[in-house]
């Protein structure tokens, strides 16, 4: 039997073999996913990181307000109470959201069930943030207020104080809302894919 002649196209020449397309490993897109996964959890802990200790400080700077016989006090003023205690609240889910980041890039899985964790993330944060800034908004308008009156000039160690507080609390909103917008990331990722969001 005669071997089969190869086909000569139109022009005479032999066409050569089509080079096959090796297909990429999935595990390889695993790897790659995962490490993305990684980075983008990691800038989340950092953002809730600086939140806990800006919300944290605009605390303590609020309640340690200076404490002499003669001076205000922070607590007769219901916007500072206001101040002292979004600022509380958020560090304390700010302290919980870093345990539970940690808890994510050590084990590679969320604390709660996934859909529960990136829902509760994107919700609290939008919530905490709101809170936030309405509280810097009434300190910030309770302040000028003082400061058209005779407090500030009688005591001006308070109304510093209470402004650093005030702009702490700015602070930890302003990196709250960048893991809002992490978190709400996630949440439209999710919804995308069904299970773990892939980047």
């Amino acid at each position: 039997m005669r071997s089969p002649q190869p086909l000569i196209n139109g022009g005479g020449e032999t066409p050569s073999p089509r080079p096959r397309i090796q297909a990429q490993s999935p595990h390889f897109h695993s790897t790659v996913s995962v490490q993305k996964l990684r980075r983008l959890n990691t800038l989340i802990f950092v953002f809730r990181f600086c939140t806990f200790c800006f919300s944290t400080a605009a605390s303590v700077f609020m309640l340690v307000n200076p404490r002499s016989s003669d001076s205000p006090r922070w607590y007769n003023f219901s916007a500072f109470r206001f101040v002292l205690a979004a600022n509380a609240i958020v560090a304390v889910y700010s302290l919980f959201e870093m345990g539970a980041s940690v808890w994510e890039i050590s084990r590679g899985v969320t604390l709660l069930p996934e859909i529960l964790q990136v829902w509760f993330d994107y919700g609290h944060d939008q919530v905490f943030a709101y809170l936030l800034l309405s509280a810097s908004s009434a300190g910030t308008e309770f302040a000028r207020t003082l400061k058209a009156g005779d407090t500030c000039t009688a005591s001006n160690a308070f109304c510093v104080q209470s402004d650093i507080s005030i702009a702490l609390g700015y602070a930890g909103f302003l990196f709250l809302g960048l893991s809002s917008l992490l978190s709400g990331f996630r949440v439209v990722c999710f919804i995308i894919n069904g299970t773990r969001f892939h980047l």
